[in-house]
């Protein structure tokens, strides 16, 4: 099957509203979560501390205490912030499309464009998804499963609408593998962009869950 062009098979971008913080105490907490974001990525959460994160904001330890009683509800505040904005956006963005191949492409565009743009968060995600513990860690893992149960869902519309026969968990996972890492060897000086990136990335991960329809042939 015949491939269009990159520019053509990346749907126009859909812009969701993403609602400013509302109170001075809303937008003084997502300025300490940039900062805190940006001593994790550096230093590690284990190497980091509340002192650190006191000097990277320019706040004290006791102010930064009034909004958090731990290091670990920032790193909390941080994936919860980052996996529900990636979910609040990727559900605006398929809002009333209802090509399967499309919704996919979507879905690939959306994360790709988010872990481009943030790129220290991801970093913090990748490196310390383990460090979270008991409600914190459950909370964000109902999070992290929704998104995927998303995924699925795509997976499996385009099965339906083509015909198609694969694993559907192997084809979620592989395109996690294929995303996930971007940031470690994406440099915007010599790679093109999310969009770009994403056409491409696309057209290699369809065609290999397309080509099983041609195989039964």
């Amino acid at each position: 099957m015949g491939t269009p062009s990159t520019t053509a098979r990346i749907p126009a971008r859909r812009n969701p509203v993403i609602t400013a913080p509302a109170t001075r105490y809303d937008r003084r907490l997502a300025e300490i979560l940039v900062h805190a974001t940006e001593v994790f990525c550096k230093k590690g959460y284990e190497g980091a501390s509340m002192r650190d994160l006191s000097r990277e904001s320019g706040m004290s330890l006791a102010g930064l205490y009034y909004y958090f009683e731990s290091k670990e509800r920032l790193l909390y505040l941080i994936q919860k912030h980052t996996f529900t904005t990636i979910v609040q956006r990727l559900k605006a963005r398929l809002e009333g499309v209802g090509d399967a191949e499309e919704r996919i492409r979507i879905f690939i565009l959306n994360h790709l464009e988010y872990f481009l743009a943030n790129q220290a968060a991801m970093k913090v995600l990748s490196h310390e998804a383990e460090a979270l513990k008991n409600g914190f860690a459950s909370d964000v893992a109902a999070i992290k499963r929704e998104y995927y149960r998303i995924c699925v869902g795509l997976l499996d519309g385009l099965k339906n609408e083509r015909g198609l026969q694969f694993s559907t968990r192997i084809a979620v996972l592989s395109l996690f593998g294929m995303m996930n890492w971007i940031y470690t060897w994406h440099n915007p000086r010599v790679d093109a962009n999310a969009r770009s990136i994403a056409s491409e990335m696309g057209d290699i991960f369809l065609r290999g869950v397309l080509e099983n329809k041609r195989r039964e042939r």
